[in-house]
């Protein structure tokens, strides 16, 4: 099975930042430790939106007949498509900020192998211009769980008073790329970006990691300006995420501290503005899968980027 972008590469040597129950009690900090109260709940279901109108029944002998969609052969382009604009946000606590959420991947990525396979420029080398993620030994899709868990999110901020754009929501048939996820973040001017994954590691590997940008300039990269504010977001969503899902930080990743750098990310290297990485668990382990199906918990999971991302943005 390939691995996909968030996947590391090597291993590397543990970041080590805080320990387990010092990122906890910060989260605990952040959203008001000790006043006994908990994570108010969301409404449950991501929203899908505005149902169609069905078209008008075509008589059997009009009706096309169409092949089943085969894997391109040759790279084509994904179509450059920037997310249009949402709708007004209500007032709230949030108005006035833009958050770009990137659901990792694309369902159909695997139709598309020649295209999803061309090369992009990151900075630091070229890599493909996007994957097909992992899924769980279910089959349930990397790019499921994460178009579910963006919904969720997308409708947590913007009942506080966000714009929210997402970097795709099934309008296109393969990618975007790398370097065009990065790049919607930046032509949002967005106040911060999350981009929502799952893991794909081994048996006994368990845990969340938000996976922050590395000092990077080469190409058309530099991270400069955004280190330190994405490493306040990701902190921020770390701690809350632990006390929204009750989630151990990774036991494989980041030392257990929740948090890793990476320079190796494309969508990292090529933002202008705050971003992080989310691996909200690994799906090829049973015990984190039987959560990253669950509804239940994937709506705890939005919450607890919602708090992250909003108590970075109230400051």
């Amino acid at each position: 099975m390939r691995h996909h972008e968030s996947l590391p590469p090597t291993p590397r040597r543990p970041l080590r930042l805080a320990a387990p129950a010092a990122l906890l009690c910060l989260g605990l900090g952040l959203a008001g430790c000790g006043d006994g109260g908990g994570t108010a709940q969301a409404q449950a279901g991501p929203s899908g939106g505005p149902a169609a109108t069905p078209a008008a029944p075509v008589p059997p002998s009009a009706a096309p007949t169409k092949a089943a969609p085969s894997p391109s052969k040759a790279p084509a382009k994904s179509p450059a498509k920037s997310p249009s604009r949402p709708p007004a946000a209500p007032d709230g606590p949030l108005s006035g900020k833009t958050v770009v959420i990137d659901p990792g991947h694309n369902p159909r990525n695997h139709l598309h192998t020649a295209a999803i396979n061309r090369q992009v420029d990151i900075g630091t080398g070229r890599k493909e211009c996007d994957t097909t993620g992992t899924s769980t030994n279910g089959g349930y899709a990397e790019a499921e769980f994460t178009l579910d868990v963006a919904h969720r999110l997308r409708d947590l901020l913007r009942a506080q008073g966000a714009t929210v754009l997402l970097t795709y929501d099934r309008d296109r048939e393969f990618g975007p790329c790398v370097d065009e996820r990065a790049r919607i973040g930046n032509e949002a001017h967005a106040d911060a970006v999350v981009s929502v994954h799952a893991d794909g590691s081994a048996v006994g590997n368990r845990g969340f990691h938000v996976i922050l940008p590395a000092s990077v300039r080469g190409g058309d990269a530099d991270t400069s300006e955004i280190v330190a504010p994405s490493r306040d977001l990701g902190t921020r969503i770390a701690g809350l995420f632990v006390r929204s899902t009750g989630s151990s930080p990774s036991n494989y990743v980041g030392g257990k501290t929740g948090l890793d750098v990476r320079k190796d990310l494309g969508g990292l290297n090529l933002s202008t503005v705050p971003k992080v990485f989310i691996e909200c668990g690994n799906m090829r382990d049973p015990k984190d899968a039987a959560l990253l199906t669950s509804p239940g918990w994937r709506q705890k999971a939005a919450q607890g980027i919602a708090d992250g991302i909003s108590s970075y943005l109230k400051g």
